[in-house]
């Protein structure tokens, strides 16, 4: 079915959230209040378990049972490098390790082979704290199997939840990403819808 927001969010908007496991995530230090994670009653009716990416509301949906989802924020891809599509997780890591892609390197090669100032990781850069994937990150596969390079990750940086800013992945804040990270299982349904926002589910 063809959808838009009126008919993707219920009447009344968003209630925050009020499982215990997410009173310990994100702190108003973190982010403004209307970033945290809320559960959200949706007027469409979408399978549990599934995944659906708004990037004109920087709004990431882990859909429930009885029409309900967690919306948390995000961060998306900048310009055109933001990838809309149907993908499935077929990975998921803990303090993932990080490389440049080839795209990547063409597009910004300052940012990876520069070696005459700081660390630069055109070979890699382990996991960690500094790693731009952040604590955890779900990796996005096509229809047929192949790593699309595409991924839901953390980000240390709060500041760039809200904003078009990434080479393409979408972050969430690294404690927000653990809590989505433990509900999502393998094989999980993913969907990023067009900037344009009309979307067809199927």
């Amino acid at each position: 079915m063809t959808i838009d927001r009126r008919t993707f969010l219920a009447a009344g908007g968003a209630a925050a959230m009020s499982a215990p496991a997410m009173a310990q995530h994100a702190t108003p230090q973190e982010l403004p209040e209307e970033f945290l994670p809320r559960r959200i009653r949706l007027r469409a009716e979408f399978p549990a378990g599934e995944i659906h990416l708004i990037p004109g509301d920087f709004a990431l949906y882990w859909t429930e049972e009885d029409r309900y989802a967690i919306r948390y924020a995000v961060g998306i891809g900048r310009g055109d490098l933001y990838e809309a599509g149907t993908f499935w997780i077929r990975a998921k890591k803990e303090w993932p390790g990080w490389k440049p892609t080839p795209e990547m390197m063409e597009r910004e090669p300052e940012l990876y082979k520069d070696f005459e100032e700081g660390e630069k990781w055109e070979n890699g850069q382990p996991g960690g704290p500094g790693n731009p994937l952040g604590a955890r990150a779900l990796y996005l596969f096509d229809e047929v199997g192949r790593d699309t390079y595409l991924r839901i990750h953390g980000t240390n940086r709060p500041r760039t939840i809200g904003t078009a800013v990434s080479n393409g992945c979408a972050r969430l804040i690294n404690s927000h990403i653990a809590h989505l990270y433990e509900l999502v299982p393998l094989g999980t349904k993913v969907v990023l819808y067009p900037k344009g926002w009309n979307a067809r589910v199927g």
